[in-house]
């Protein structure tokens, strides 16, 4: 491919994020301006925002090399991505608002009125951030190399620089505006050429991929997960991930608190869910027309790059390498976006608990606060890349997948929880946390060291979620209820907060 048409392509989205970054820079001033946008973003520039952070690497090209190599069954992804806001909107969307939090910390902190929680959050909040953060960085590597041949840690790098000078200069008002564009950049990016792909398969007569003679599972349910062992307990264990891990996702729950109310809460994640429909019909394209033009992937060719590929090999030339550079470009877009929210998230949470004893909330503080974000800010992205070039790829979407399974084990329990049951315990609440936190951490951590594992054993510990996420409840059930004595003094109060209309609340007041 000509280079040259990619170095633009992703020249013109790195420009086009740093100068909306810019201008929302302007209107950032404040403590407000810098956590939540001043919670006066609207619904629908809320939804096209958190589509923007939400359609990651694994979205934009991990989807695609999913089911070109484990087939039509890898649907499931874009399923469980979609469910996930679905879920968080009938059960924590609303109440998370109304906590008037500025970060998952702070709303843990006014549920339990118990700094050891707080702290508790905050270190799982960076974890699953960096976790979640490392497979954007490694994706951008991987892109970059694909469209220019350049070395795969300067992806990262462009990446890293690009986010940290906008999350630094703009918090998440800056942010807001760089997200809510670069959704449709990539959509834009994705559907342009997948139309074209599209019309080229139709004038060829719709042929079938080859890879259904030599491998007739590969549309048959159950087989994409199959090489895990055990594909219908892999299958359901991957949904619970995705459906429930996405609430307890910090650059995904932050959002809410950018929200002027509850209800428009809801309404933004309405929006996300029809947003994320409509991307998502795209991904799996590239998936079928790389089976069908590209049955044999070059020598070192990542499967997550097919998508970058596919142009080229299907029409050559021109218009081919175009549009390669135009899904190059997508495929950045992606990458800033995502890791913008996580480091707005991980930033947030460094600058509180551990660059500073307590957040300042008055004006006169406010200078102090800013100094402070943009040191964690630039904390929050050198600790990932640098990981970046020490962990090995393990594939973008399966990556992610292990993020969303450390996030359903622990704060799910937590948000749901807390948000609906009066009985839960600061003791509980803790213990559901190290339980569903280091049981999932472990299987992540040895699936990531270990390799592929057979047996139950590899089932177990490749897709932990269902058994994890169930432990981390009975646990925060069943200490709560032994240690009746630690249930927070105001949580009557509290639950009042959470679950009073805005409007109503304000009418009392």
């Amino acid at each position: 491919m000509n280079t040259a048409y990619g170095v633009v392509a992703i020249v013109l989205v790195c420009a086009v994020t740093l100068a909306v970054g810019a201008f929302g820079l302007r209107l950032s001033r404040t403590t407000s301006d810098f956590y939540v946008a001043g919670r006066t973003v609207t619904p629908y520039r809320n939804a096209s925002a958190i589509g923007g952070e939400y359609l990651s690497a694994a979205s934009f090209l991990g989807i695609a090399g999913l089911v070109y190599t484990g087939g039509l069954d890898m649907l499931w992804f874009p399923v469980g991505y979609t469910v996930g806001y679905v879920v968080l909107l009938v059960l924590v969307a609303a109440p998370l608002r109304r906590s008037g939090a500025y970060t998952l910390a702070d709303f843990a902190e006014a549920r339990l009125e118990s700094t050891a929680i707080r702290r508790l959050c905050s270190l799982l909040v960076v974890g699953i951030g960096w976790l979640y953060l490392l497979p954007q960085l490694q994706g951008a590597g991987l892109a970059l190399r694909a469209v220019t041949g350049a070395p795969s840690w300067l992806g990262g790098l462009v990446v890293a620089v690009v986010v940290v000078a906008n999350v630094a200069a703009g918090g998440m008002r800056s942010i807001t505006l760089v997200q809510a564009v670069q959704y449709w950049i990539k959509l834009t990016a994705i559907a342009v050429p997948a139309f074209v792909l599209l019309a080229v398969w139709v004038g060829d007569g719709t042929p079938a991929p080859d890879v259904l003679r030599s491998d007739p599972g590969w549309a048959q349910p159950l087989h994409g997960l199959a090489g895990q062992g055990h594909p219908v307990y892999a299958t359901y264990s991957l949904l619970l991930a995705l459906a429930l891990g996405t609430m307890g996702l910090p650059h995904v729950l932050v959002r809410f608190y950018t929200n002027p109310d509850g209800r428009a809460a809801r309404r933004t994640t309405l929006t996300v869910v029809a947003l994320l429909g409509v991307f998502y019909l795209f991904p799996p394209l590239y998936g079928l027309f790389g089976r069908v033009y590209l049955p044999a992937l070059p020598r070192g060719t990542a499967p997550d790059t097919v998508m970058l590929s596919l142009p080229g090999s299907v029409l050559g030339g021109t218009g081919g390498e175009v549009l390669s550079a135009v899904l190059a470009g997508g495929a950045f877009a992606a990458f800033l976006s995502t890791a913008s929210g996580l480091t707005i998230s991980v930033a947030g949470v460094l600058d509180q608990d551990v660059l500073r004893t307590r957040l300042a909330r008055v004006t006169s503080h406010d200078a102090t606060t800013v100094q402070g974000f943009r040191l964690a800010a630039v904390l929050a992205v050198v600790v990932p890349y640098a990981a970046s070039r020490v962990v090995e790829p393990v594939g973008l979407a399966t990556m992610v997948s292990l993020a969303f399974a450390v996030a359903a084990s622990t704060f799910c329990p937590l948000l749901v929880l807390g948000s609906w049951w009066r009985g839960l315990s600061t003791v509980g609440a803790a213990a559901g946390l190290v339980v569903g936190g280091a049981l999932a951490a472990a299987a992540v951590g040895i699936t990531v060291l270990a390799g592929p594992i057979d047996g139950w054993p590899g089932a177990l510990l490749g897709q932990p979620a269902a058994w994890t996420i169930p432990l981390a409840f009975a646990t925060s059930v069943l200490v709560s209820l032994a240690t009746p004595g630690r249930i927070p003094r105001h949580t009557a109060r509290t639950m009042v907060r959470l679950h009073t209309p805005e409007d109503l609340a304000l009418d009392r007041g």
